[in-house]
């Protein structure tokens, strides 16, 4: 029968590329007690210390002090039991670093201050809870005091971020964008004047018409400006002229002209302020965030389909 194989703090530290040092004040600390000692009072450590000391590093570095890591250690282990807190400890590690990766990429994009960085680090370590609680008060701030359509706005607020367990770089950067942009005082003011410019509609009673058509004929507006700067049209020319008409005769009230300047102007603005890239990439970033389908962009499309209001 073999006997087991142990290893002096000195081999230890080669196999580990530990110093020496430390691993005796491990030892020292009761966090690796030796397996035995040879005559001359020398300690000897065998494979199930070896996996013990390479979790303490690992704790170690994950920032737990000596109280956490000896009470991580606590129970009594085998190899492959030390194998196993191992692997956790480094999962858990792994995501720390991918979130500390994803924060330093959007510092070198941005050329961040100190204090911006200190606010991504927050973002990028929010809990999933903390996430949705962003959210949830975002939208309860546009809409605070204001008679809104409620469905409208359930919508809206249903989208809530949800990042993986192991989110991919570009699903923690775009969180970090995106929790940026919900608390964009300018992102905040463009959203909160679309609830208020909706409310003052309802209230007079103007909602409804122009609201179900918007909602019905937006994709095939979209395609239709896309089609014309396609094949090369101008917003002037006949097909944008007609996709403007369309638009504007689809969204009068029985009291305003569609071919009036004065309503295809105030058309023009509400497609201006709705279509804000930042509202865009509000949805972009979630998509990004929760795996779900890109969301393409329509910013030409509404260049045009504006352009063309305006004549």
């Amino acid at each position: 029968m073999g006997t087991t194989a142990t290893f002096t703090i000195g081999e230890l530290a080669k196999r580990t590329g530990l110093p020496v040092k430390t691993i005796r004040f491990y030892s020292d600390e009761g966090l690796l007690p030796p397996t035995e000692r040879t005559d001359a009072g020398y300690r000897l450590y065998d494979a199930a210390a070896m996996a013990r000391l390479e979790l303490v590093r690992t704790l170690r570095e994950l920032g737990l002090g000596l109280a956490d890591v000896s009470a991580a250690l606590a129970r009594p282990a085998t190899v492959g039991e030390l194998a196993t807190r191992h692997v956790e400890a480094l999962d858990e590690q792994i995501r720390r670093l991918r979130l500390r990766r994803a924060v330093l990429r959007a510092v070198a994009k941005r050329n961040s201050e100190l204090e911006e960085v200190n606010l991504m680090n927050r973002l990028a370590s929010m809990s999933d809870e903390e996430r949705k609680r962003l959210v949830d008060e975002f939208w309860d701030e546009m809409v605070a005091g204001l008679e809104v359509n409620e469905e409208f706005y359930e919508r809206m607020r249903a989208g809530k971020p949800e990042l993986p367990d192991d989110p991919s770089p570009e699903q923690l950067e775009a969180w970090i964008e995106f929790a940026e942009l919900v608390q964009d005082p300018s992102f905040r003011a463009l959203i909160r004047g679309m609830s208020e410019q909706q409310s003052q509609q309802i209230k007079a009673g103007e909602f409804e018409q122009p609201a179900e058509a918007w909602q019905q004929n937006w994709p095939g507006w979209v395609s239709r400006a896309e089609a014309a700067l396609e094949a090369g049209d101008s917003p002037t020319s006949e097909a944008g002229q007609t996709l403007a008409s369309e638009i504007a005769t689809a969204t009068a009230r029985p009291d305003q002209d569609p071919a009036s300047r004065e309503f295809r102007t105030e058309m023009a603005d509400r497609f201006e302020t709705s279509g804000d890239p930042r509202a865009e990439r509000y949805w972009q970033l979630l998509a990004t965030i929760n795996g779900w389908p890109p969301v393409p962009t329509a910013q030409p499309a509404v260049r045009f389909m504006v352009a063309a209001l305006r004549g």
